[in-house]
Protein backbone atom coordinates (compact mmCIF):
# COMPACT_ATOMS: atom_id res chain seq x y z
CA UNK A 1 0.00 0.00 0.00
CA UNK A 2 1.51 3.63 -0.66
CA UNK A 3 0.66 5.57 2.02
CA UNK A 4 0.35 9.82 1.84
CA UNK A 5 3.10 11.61 2.61
CA UNK A 6 3.52 15.44 3.45
CA UNK A 7 5.51 18.17 3.33
CA UNK A 8 5.36 21.67 5.64
CA UNK A 9 8.10 24.03 4.38
CA UNK A 10 8.38 26.66 7.28
CA UNK A 11 10.38 29.59 6.31
CA UNK A 12 10.63 33.42 8.04
CA UNK A 13 10.27 35.70 5.34
CA UNK A 14 11.91 39.09 5.41
CA UNK A 15 9.89 41.92 7.05
CA UNK A 16 10.25 44.33 4.16
CA UNK A 17 9.43 41.52 1.45
CA UNK A 18 5.75 40.69 2.88
CA UNK A 19 3.47 42.86 0.81
CA UNK A 20 5.52 41.99 -2.69
CA UNK A 21 5.20 38.06 -1.65
CA UNK A 22 1.53 38.33 -1.20
CA UNK A 23 1.26 40.14 -4.94
CA UNK A 24 3.61 37.24 -6.18
CA UNK A 25 1.85 34.44 -4.78
CA UNK A 26 -1.55 36.18 -6.65
CA UNK A 27 -0.31 35.81 -9.49
CA UNK A 28 -0.41 31.58 -9.09
CA UNK A 29 -4.25 32.12 -8.76
CA UNK A 30 -7.36 32.01 -10.92
CA UNK A 31 -9.59 33.26 -8.58
CA UNK A 32 -9.20 34.79 -5.10
CA UNK A 33 -7.00 31.81 -3.07
CA UNK A 34 -7.35 29.46 -6.26
CA UNK A 35 -4.53 27.92 -7.50
CA UNK A 36 -4.76 28.00 -11.56
CA UNK A 37 -3.02 24.19 -11.50
CA UNK A 38 -0.84 24.96 -14.47
CA UNK A 39 0.68 28.29 -13.53
CA UNK A 40 4.10 29.39 -14.27
CA UNK A 41 5.86 29.41 -11.21
CA UNK A 42 4.49 26.03 -9.13
CA UNK A 43 2.41 24.60 -11.56
CA UNK A 44 0.68 21.87 -8.96
CA UNK A 45 -1.07 19.71 -12.05
CA UNK A 46 2.04 18.26 -13.33
CA UNK A 47 3.08 16.46 -10.07
CA UNK A 48 0.44 14.05 -10.08
CA UNK A 49 1.16 12.44 -6.73
CA UNK A 50 -0.50 16.23 -5.01
CA UNK A 51 -3.35 15.82 -3.53
CA UNK A 52 -3.76 19.52 -1.72
CA UNK A 53 -1.40 22.23 -1.62
CA UNK A 54 -0.95 25.86 -0.20
CA UNK A 55 1.31 28.56 0.18
CA UNK A 56 -0.11 30.34 3.57
CA UNK A 57 1.79 33.48 4.86
CA UNK A 58 2.03 33.15 8.89
CA UNK A 59 1.12 36.83 9.79
CA UNK A 60 -0.37 36.27 13.15
CA UNK A 61 -2.58 39.23 13.88
CA UNK A 62 -3.92 38.32 16.90
CA UNK A 63 -0.15 38.37 18.58
CA UNK A 64 -1.26 41.57 20.60
CA UNK A 65 -3.81 39.07 22.29
CA UNK A 66 -0.87 38.28 24.73
CA UNK A 67 -1.26 41.56 26.66
CA UNK A 68 -4.35 39.70 28.28
CA UNK A 69 -1.72 38.00 30.58
CA UNK A 70 0.46 41.27 32.06
CA UNK A 71 3.79 40.37 33.36
CA UNK A 72 4.23 37.13 30.97
CA UNK A 73 7.29 38.24 28.27
CA UNK A 74 6.78 36.71 24.83
CA UNK A 75 9.71 37.02 22.60
CA UNK A 76 8.61 38.58 19.25
CA UNK A 77 7.64 36.06 16.20
CA UNK A 78 8.61 35.70 12.78
CA UNK A 79 6.21 36.08 9.96
CA UNK A 80 6.48 32.89 8.48
CA UNK A 81 5.72 31.58 4.49
CA UNK A 82 4.77 28.05 4.34
CA UNK A 83 3.96 25.66 1.24
CA UNK A 84 1.99 22.78 2.49
CA UNK A 85 1.33 19.60 0.30
CA UNK A 86 -0.25 16.09 0.84
CA UNK A 87 1.09 13.49 -1.69
CA UNK A 88 1.49 9.83 -2.23
CA UNK A 89 4.68 8.78 -1.14
CA UNK A 90 7.60 10.15 0.67
CA UNK A 91 7.24 13.58 1.47
CA UNK A 92 10.71 13.72 0.73
CA UNK A 93 10.60 12.53 -3.05
CA UNK A 94 8.05 15.10 -3.82
CA UNK A 95 10.95 17.51 -2.84
CA UNK A 96 13.19 16.12 -5.17
CA UNK A 97 10.80 16.08 -7.76
CA UNK A 98 9.46 20.08 -6.57
CA UNK A 99 13.23 20.47 -7.28
CA UNK A 100 13.44 19.22 -10.85
CA UNK A 101 10.68 20.47 -12.12
CA UNK A 102 9.96 23.85 -10.46
CA UNK A 103 12.85 25.23 -9.04
CA UNK A 104 12.90 28.68 -10.95
CA UNK A 105 9.08 29.23 -9.83
CA UNK A 106 10.01 28.36 -6.48
CA UNK A 107 13.11 30.29 -6.12
CA UNK A 108 11.10 33.52 -7.29
CA UNK A 109 8.64 32.73 -3.93
CA UNK A 110 11.37 31.79 -1.33
CA UNK A 111 13.69 34.88 -2.50
CA UNK A 112 11.74 37.03 -0.29
CA UNK A 113 12.77 34.56 2.83
CA UNK A 114 15.57 34.55 4.88
CA UNK A 115 18.98 33.20 4.19
CA UNK A 116 18.14 32.02 0.35
CA UNK A 117 19.40 33.42 -2.64
CA UNK A 118 20.63 32.81 -6.39
CA UNK A 119 23.52 30.62 -4.92
CA UNK A 120 21.15 28.69 -1.93
CA UNK A 121 21.48 24.81 -2.60
CA UNK A 122 17.63 25.25 -2.99
CA UNK A 123 16.49 20.97 -2.57
CA UNK A 124 19.04 21.27 0.83
CA UNK A 125 17.16 24.93 2.17
CA UNK A 126 13.85 23.29 1.88
CA UNK A 127 14.79 20.19 3.43
CA UNK A 128 16.24 22.08 6.82
CA UNK A 129 12.78 24.02 6.68
CA UNK A 130 11.05 20.90 6.00
CA UNK A 131 8.58 20.47 9.85
CA UNK A 132 6.49 17.59 10.85
CA UNK A 133 3.36 17.90 12.20
CA UNK A 134 2.49 17.04 15.44
CA UNK A 135 -0.64 15.81 14.46
CA UNK A 136 -1.86 14.71 11.15
CA UNK A 137 -4.74 13.53 9.54
CA UNK A 138 -5.75 11.71 6.58
CA UNK A 139 -9.24 10.81 5.74
CA UNK A 140 -8.79 7.65 3.92
CA UNK A 141 -4.66 6.16 4.33
CA UNK A 142 -3.31 4.86 1.17
CA UNK A 143 -6.08 6.45 -1.32
CA UNK A 144 -3.91 7.88 -4.06
CA UNK A 145 -4.78 10.38 -6.50
CA UNK A 146 -4.98 8.40 -9.40
CA UNK A 147 -7.19 5.87 -7.75
CA UNK A 148 -9.55 8.43 -6.82
CA UNK A 149 -9.23 9.99 -10.73
CA UNK A 150 -9.48 6.52 -11.80
CA UNK A 151 -12.90 5.96 -10.15
CA UNK A 152 -14.42 9.35 -10.56
CA UNK A 153 -14.01 8.46 -14.68
CA UNK A 154 -15.54 4.85 -13.69
CA UNK A 155 -18.34 6.67 -12.59
CA UNK A 156 -18.61 9.15 -15.51
CA UNK A 157 -18.44 6.36 -18.28
CA UNK A 158 -21.23 4.23 -15.74
CA UNK A 159 -23.47 7.25 -16.25
CA UNK A 160 -22.99 7.75 -19.46
CA UNK A 161 -23.18 3.98 -20.58
CA UNK A 162 -26.73 3.16 -18.43
CA UNK A 163 -29.17 4.87 -20.28
CA UNK A 164 -28.00 2.30 -23.50
CA UNK A 165 -28.77 -0.22 -21.83
CA UNK A 166 -32.19 -2.31 -21.91
CA UNK A 167 -31.94 -4.80 -19.23
CA UNK A 168 -34.48 -5.07 -16.28
CA UNK A 169 -32.51 -7.20 -14.31
CA UNK A 170 -30.45 -5.65 -11.61
CA UNK A 171 -28.20 -8.96 -11.89
CA UNK A 172 -28.04 -8.47 -15.85
CA UNK A 173 -27.43 -5.38 -16.31
CA UNK A 174 -24.35 -4.88 -13.91
CA UNK A 175 -23.03 -7.84 -16.60
CA UNK A 176 -23.84 -5.85 -19.21
CA UNK A 177 -22.17 -2.54 -17.64
CA UNK A 178 -19.21 -4.55 -16.79
CA UNK A 179 -19.12 -5.83 -20.52
CA UNK A 180 -19.89 -2.39 -22.23
CA UNK A 181 -16.67 -0.80 -20.33
CA UNK A 182 -14.03 -3.25 -20.52
CA UNK A 183 -14.61 -4.04 -24.33
CA UNK A 184 -13.96 -0.30 -24.29
CA UNK A 185 -11.05 -0.77 -22.90
CA UNK A 186 -11.67 0.30 -19.25
CA UNK A 187 -8.70 -0.27 -16.89
CA UNK A 188 -8.27 0.56 -13.66
CA UNK A 189 -5.02 0.33 -11.45
CA UNK A 190 -4.81 -2.49 -9.36
CA UNK A 191 -5.33 -1.32 -5.39
CA UNK A 192 -2.52 -2.41 -3.39
CA UNK A 193 -3.11 -3.96 0.15
CA UNK A 194 -0.79 -3.90 3.31
CA UNK A 195 2.33 -5.63 2.88
CA UNK A 196 2.79 -8.12 6.18
CA UNK A 197 5.42 -5.34 7.54
CA UNK A 198 2.53 -2.59 7.56
CA UNK A 199 0.12 -4.65 9.29
CA UNK A 200 2.57 -5.26 12.07
CA UNK A 201 3.55 -1.91 12.24
CA UNK A 202 -0.18 -1.03 12.46
CA UNK A 203 -0.94 -3.97 14.94
CA UNK A 204 2.21 -2.35 17.54
CA UNK A 205 1.49 1.24 16.73
CA UNK A 206 -2.21 0.44 17.93
CA UNK A 207 -1.72 -1.88 20.96
CA UNK A 208 1.42 0.52 22.15
CA UNK A 209 -0.27 3.75 23.39
CA UNK A 210 -3.09 1.42 25.94
CA UNK A 211 0.35 -0.80 26.91
CA UNK A 212 1.95 2.45 28.09
CA UNK A 213 -0.72 3.66 29.90
CA UNK A 214 -1.49 0.38 31.44
CA UNK A 215 2.28 0.57 32.73
CA UNK A 216 1.71 4.38 34.31
CA UNK A 217 -1.70 3.98 35.53
CA UNK A 218 -0.92 3.69 39.30
CA UNK A 219 1.46 7.19 38.90
CA UNK A 220 -1.70 8.58 36.34
CA UNK A 221 -4.04 7.72 39.26
CA UNK A 222 -1.81 8.80 41.76
CA UNK A 223 -1.48 12.53 39.89
CA UNK A 224 -4.84 13.12 38.84
CA UNK A 225 -6.13 14.93 41.88
CA UNK A 226 -3.28 17.53 41.46
CA UNK A 227 -3.74 18.01 37.78
CA UNK A 228 -7.36 18.77 37.54
CA UNK A 229 -6.56 20.61 41.03
CA UNK A 230 -4.20 22.67 38.63
CA UNK A 231 -6.30 22.50 35.73
CA UNK A 232 -9.37 24.40 37.66
CA UNK A 233 -7.40 27.02 38.81
CA UNK A 234 -6.43 27.91 35.56
CA UNK A 235 -9.60 27.81 33.88
CA UNK A 236 -11.74 29.55 36.41
CA UNK A 237 -7.91 32.70 36.18
CA UNK A 238 -7.74 32.73 32.58
CA UNK A 239 -8.20 36.14 31.49
CA UNK A 240 -11.04 36.39 29.19
CA UNK A 241 -11.15 38.55 26.21
CA UNK A 242 -12.97 37.71 23.23
CA UNK A 243 -12.61 40.35 20.37
CA UNK A 244 -14.61 41.11 17.52
CA UNK A 245 -13.13 39.50 14.25
CA UNK A 246 -12.64 42.80 11.81
CA UNK A 247 -15.11 42.62 9.03
CA UNK A 248 -12.73 43.86 6.09
CA UNK A 249 -10.71 41.23 7.15
CA UNK A 250 -13.90 38.45 7.19
CA UNK A 251 -14.41 39.99 3.46
CA UNK A 252 -11.40 39.43 2.39
CA UNK A 253 -11.16 35.61 3.55
CA UNK A 254 -15.31 35.09 2.51
CA UNK A 255 -14.11 35.87 -0.98
CA UNK A 256 -11.46 33.42 -1.08
CA UNK A 257 -14.07 30.28 -0.15
CA UNK A 258 -16.34 28.02 -2.40
CA UNK A 259 -14.95 27.82 -5.55
CA UNK A 260 -15.16 24.19 -4.88
CA UNK A 261 -17.39 21.73 -3.20
CA UNK A 262 -13.84 22.02 -0.69
CA UNK A 263 -12.26 24.61 1.16
CA UNK A 264 -9.00 25.29 2.91
CA UNK A 265 -8.90 26.21 6.31
CA UNK A 266 -5.70 27.79 7.98
CA UNK A 267 -5.42 29.18 10.98
CA UNK A 268 -2.48 30.39 13.85
CA UNK A 269 -3.01 31.15 17.42
CA UNK A 270 -0.43 31.23 20.55
CA UNK A 271 -1.02 28.68 23.68
CA UNK A 272 -1.51 30.26 26.93
CA UNK A 273 1.85 30.75 28.94
CA UNK A 274 3.39 28.47 31.15
CA UNK A 275 4.76 24.98 30.89
CA UNK A 276 1.14 23.26 32.31
CA UNK A 277 -0.49 24.36 28.92
CA UNK A 278 2.84 23.58 26.55
CA UNK A 279 2.89 20.16 28.13
CA UNK A 280 -0.80 19.25 27.97
CA UNK A 281 -1.34 20.70 24.73
CA UNK A 282 1.66 18.51 23.16
CA UNK A 283 0.15 15.15 25.32
CA UNK A 284 -3.00 16.03 23.49
CA UNK A 285 -2.06 16.53 20.27
CA UNK A 286 0.17 13.13 20.52
CA UNK A 287 -2.89 11.22 22.15
CA UNK A 288 -5.04 12.60 18.68
CA UNK A 289 -1.99 12.19 16.56
CA UNK A 290 -1.95 8.12 17.78
CA UNK A 291 -5.94 7.88 16.95
CA UNK A 292 -5.63 9.30 13.44
CA UNK A 293 -2.45 6.94 12.73
CA UNK A 294 -4.40 4.03 13.86
CA UNK A 295 -7.93 4.32 14.57
CA UNK A 296 -9.52 7.01 12.20
CA UNK A 297 -7.96 5.61 9.23
CA UNK A 298 -11.26 5.09 6.74
CA UNK A 299 -13.03 8.15 6.09
CA UNK A 300 -14.03 9.75 9.05
CA UNK A 301 -12.26 11.71 12.69
CA UNK A 302 -14.17 10.82 15.07
CA UNK A 303 -18.16 11.27 13.78
CA UNK A 304 -16.88 14.07 11.38
CA UNK A 305 -16.71 12.49 7.67
CA UNK A 306 -16.32 15.91 5.90
CA UNK A 307 -11.92 16.42 6.19
CA UNK A 308 -9.33 15.08 3.43
CA UNK A 309 -6.11 16.05 5.36
CA UNK A 310 -5.50 18.10 8.37
CA UNK A 311 -2.60 18.62 10.65
CA UNK A 312 -1.28 20.95 13.75
CA UNK A 313 2.19 22.14 14.40
CA UNK A 314 3.69 23.15 16.82
CA UNK A 315 6.60 26.01 16.25
CA UNK A 316 8.51 28.89 17.74
CA UNK A 317 9.58 26.86 20.60
CA UNK A 318 5.87 25.85 21.42
CA UNK A 319 4.82 28.74 22.11
CA UNK A 320 2.62 28.60 18.83
CA UNK A 321 -0.06 26.37 17.01
CA UNK A 322 -0.70 26.15 13.11
CA UNK A 323 -3.75 24.16 11.90
CA UNK A 324 -4.60 23.21 8.18
CA UNK A 325 -7.11 21.80 6.89
CA UNK A 326 -8.93 20.58 3.91
CA UNK A 327 -12.71 20.12 4.02
CA UNK A 328 -15.88 20.03 2.49
CA UNK A 329 -18.92 22.64 2.30
CA UNK A 330 -18.74 25.88 3.63
CA UNK A 331 -16.40 26.81 6.66
CA UNK A 332 -19.88 28.02 9.00
CA UNK A 333 -21.42 23.96 8.17
CA UNK A 334 -17.72 22.87 8.63
CA UNK A 335 -18.05 24.35 12.20
CA UNK A 336 -21.17 23.36 13.07
CA UNK A 337 -20.52 19.93 12.14
CA UNK A 338 -17.59 19.78 14.54
CA UNK A 339 -19.86 21.76 17.72
CA UNK A 340 -22.32 19.52 17.29
CA UNK A 341 -20.63 16.05 16.81
CA UNK A 342 -17.34 16.63 18.72
CA UNK A 343 -17.32 19.72 20.66
CA UNK A 344 -15.58 18.58 23.48
CA UNK A 345 -12.98 17.14 21.00
CA UNK A 346 -12.61 20.91 20.21
CA UNK A 347 -12.03 21.77 23.78
CA UNK A 348 -9.62 19.38 23.77
CA UNK A 349 -7.38 20.37 20.73
CA UNK A 350 -7.80 24.33 21.37
CA UNK A 351 -8.71 25.19 24.74
CA UNK A 352 -5.12 25.47 25.79
CA UNK A 353 -4.92 28.44 23.07
CA UNK A 354 -5.37 31.85 24.35
CA UNK A 355 -8.69 33.46 24.31
CA UNK A 356 -10.43 30.06 23.62
CA UNK A 357 -13.90 30.14 25.12
CA UNK A 358 -13.81 29.43 29.08
CA UNK A 359 -14.06 25.68 29.27
CA UNK A 360 -14.77 23.32 32.38
CA UNK A 361 -12.33 20.39 33.15
CA UNK A 362 -11.18 20.47 29.04
CA UNK A 363 -14.31 18.95 27.80
CA UNK A 364 -17.75 20.52 28.47
CA UNK A 365 -18.04 24.58 27.83
CA UNK A 366 -15.84 25.73 25.44
CA UNK A 367 -16.99 25.10 21.94
CA UNK A 368 -20.45 24.76 22.60
CA UNK A 369 -20.35 28.51 23.12
CA UNK A 370 -21.03 28.91 20.04
CA UNK A 371 -21.00 32.50 19.20
CA UNK A 372 -17.35 32.94 21.04
CA UNK A 373 -16.22 29.48 19.43
CA UNK A 374 -17.04 30.55 16.26
CA UNK A 375 -15.51 34.39 16.29
CA UNK A 376 -12.07 32.74 18.48
CA UNK A 377 -11.89 30.43 14.71
CA UNK A 378 -12.50 33.32 12.34
CA UNK A 379 -10.31 35.72 14.43
CA UNK A 380 -7.38 33.33 14.03
CA UNK A 381 -8.01 32.12 10.71
CA UNK A 382 -5.87 33.32 7.96
CA UNK A 383 -6.06 34.33 4.23
CA UNK A 384 -4.68 31.23 2.08
CA UNK A 385 -2.60 32.52 -0.36
CA UNK A 386 -2.52 30.42 -2.76
CA UNK A 387 -4.77 26.53 -2.82
CA UNK A 388 -4.70 23.23 -5.18
CA UNK A 389 -6.95 20.21 -5.32
CA UNK A 390 -6.14 17.86 -7.67
CA UNK A 391 -9.87 16.99 -8.14
CA UNK A 392 -12.45 19.59 -7.66
CA UNK A 393 -15.44 18.85 -7.33
CA UNK A 394 -15.15 15.19 -5.12
CA UNK A 395 -16.37 15.39 -2.08
CA UNK A 396 -14.96 12.40 0.42
CA UNK A 397 -18.87 10.93 0.04
CA UNK A 398 -17.84 11.10 -3.28
CA UNK A 399 -14.57 9.39 -3.11
CA UNK A 400 -16.16 6.96 -0.59
CA UNK A 401 -19.22 6.29 -3.02
CA UNK A 402 -16.67 5.91 -6.28
CA UNK A 403 -14.91 3.47 -4.11
CA UNK A 404 -18.01 1.15 -3.43
CA UNK A 405 -18.75 1.42 -7.03
CA UNK A 406 -15.62 0.42 -8.17
CA UNK A 407 -15.71 -2.74 -5.59
CA UNK A 408 -19.35 -3.53 -7.06
CA UNK A 409 -17.31 -3.52 -10.76
CA UNK A 410 -15.13 -5.86 -10.03
CA UNK A 411 -16.68 -8.67 -9.30
CA UNK A 412 -18.03 -10.20 -11.84
CA UNK A 413 -21.10 -11.29 -10.30
CA UNK A 414 -23.71 -10.15 -7.32
CA UNK A 415 -27.04 -11.59 -6.00
CA UNK A 416 -30.33 -9.53 -7.61
CA UNK A 417 -30.17 -7.83 -4.29
CA UNK A 418 -26.28 -7.00 -4.51
CA UNK A 419 -26.82 -5.69 -8.05
CA UNK A 420 -29.44 -3.27 -7.22
CA UNK A 421 -27.95 -1.30 -4.28
CA UNK A 422 -24.54 -1.17 -6.68
CA UNK A 423 -27.28 0.22 -9.43
CA UNK A 424 -28.31 3.14 -6.76
CA UNK A 425 -24.72 4.33 -5.78
CA UNK A 426 -24.70 4.97 -9.68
Amino acid sequence: MIRQGHIMILAPVRRDRVEALRSLLATLNSAPGLANPQNALVPFARFENIHVARFVILDDRTLGDRRSYPGVHFPDEKIFLTLIADCDGPGDALLESLTERAADGLRQIFRHCEEMDDATDLLAWMRRRNVEPTTYYVNWVGRTVRQVREEAQLHDSLLAVLPKLTETSPTRLHQALRDALLAGGLKLTPVAGKSMLQCLTQIGGLLSRPLILLVLSPLLILGAPLFFLILRRKETSDPAFIPRVDATRMRDMSAREDHDVTNPFSAIGSLKPGAFRRYLTKAILYTVNWSTTYIYTRGRLARVGTIHFARWVLLDDDRRVVFASNYDGSLESYMDDFINKVAFGLNLVFSNGIDYPATDFLVSGGATREHEFKNFLRRHQLPTDVWYKAYPGLTTRNLARNARIRAGFEHTYLTEDEARLWLAEI
